[in-house]
């Protein structure tokens, strides 16, 4: 256990709680785009839940994620960081420092990074989502009844994030709990080998070789550029795990991701996925 670093968590700990605290409104509007109806583009879709909501409205659901997604990503970043380290350890018995990194070593750190994200970011998210789609307009397309808001004097489903906790077990049981885990594993398992490896690469090819490590510029950027490739393959199965999630708060529309996506399609063609990556590409 000689190449396990601890830091890789807590460093992962901190930039969770970070990007709750900032992107948490943007990924509001990002869940109510692909799960909502009737706000067609990322600006009215702002204007709309601040006329209906106030500014209080960017902020549902924020308290579980706060607390649970900077635990969650502390254990993604230090997975992948300890997993990349320790294949890298056993495939040359003494890793220089400054050795060149291998593809397949981050390759398959990165695929397991995706996997455990699931295992604990499908229940986190699936809360997140729930409760910032509460107070939507939704339609009823099966049973021929007009939109409803439950912000408009209906009682929402959910009273917090433990109440969304107890009801879905109470009705779906502990699988619900995972409802669109096969859309959010097909989302992060590529999503995150397309963002660990671009961001170690770039980060590297942007630092001077006569630097030890990145500069704090060079990690801005090579994040940012990162994080825009990662978002740009991820947003279409990100927009099918945020319905699939979405589904069963009042009815249930979708059988499956194939389902979810042949809807999809149907209803709204390509630009279902490609109005949303600007909401995505702000969030990341």
């Amino acid at each position: 256990m000689g190449n396990f670093q601890l830091e890789d968590f807590v460093a992962g700990w901190i930039g969770g709680a970070a990007s709750v605290i900032v992107g948490h409104p943007l990924d509001t509007v990002k869940a109510r785009l692909q799960a909502g109806t009737g706000y067609g583009s990322t600006l009215r879709c702002i204007r709309t839940v601040y006329r209906r909501e106030s500014v209080f409205g960017f902020f549902k659901g924020m308290a579980f994620p706060l607390t649970s997604i900077a635990v969650y990503n502390s254990v993604v970043f230090g997975v992948f960081s300890n997993t990349q380290r320790f294949l890298s350890h056993h495939r040359c018995q003494e890793p220089e420092a400054g050795s060149p990194r291998v593809l397949s070593d981050l390759l398959l750190a990165s695929m397991v990074a995706g996997v455990v994200s699931v295992g604990l970011g499908a229940p986190v998210d699936l809360i997140k989502i729930r409760l910032q789609m509460q107070t939507q307009p939704f339609r009823e397309a099966n049973l021929g009844l007009k939109p409803r808001v439950a912000a408009l004097g209906e009682q929402p489903a959910y009273q917090g994030p433990v109440h969304c906790i107890i009801t879905i077990v109470r009705t779906e049981g502990l699988a619900g709990l995972y409802r669109g885990a096969s859309a959010m594993l097909l989302r992060d398992v590529p999503g995150y080998c397309l963002y660990f490896i671009p961001y170690l690469f770039l980060s590297d090819w942007i630092t001077p070789e006569a630097h030890t490590g990145p500069s704090t510029c060079a990690v801005w950027l090579a994040g940012g550029m990162a994080g825009a490739i990662s978002w740009g393959t991820a947003t279409p199965m990100d927009v099918v795990k945020s319905r699939l999630q979405a589904d069963g708060v009042y009815i249930n529309k979708y059988k499956g991701v194939l389902d979810c996506i042949s809807q999809s399609y149907q209803k709204e063609g390509l630009k279902s996925q490609h109005h949303l990556t600007r909401a995505s590409f702000c969030y990341s």
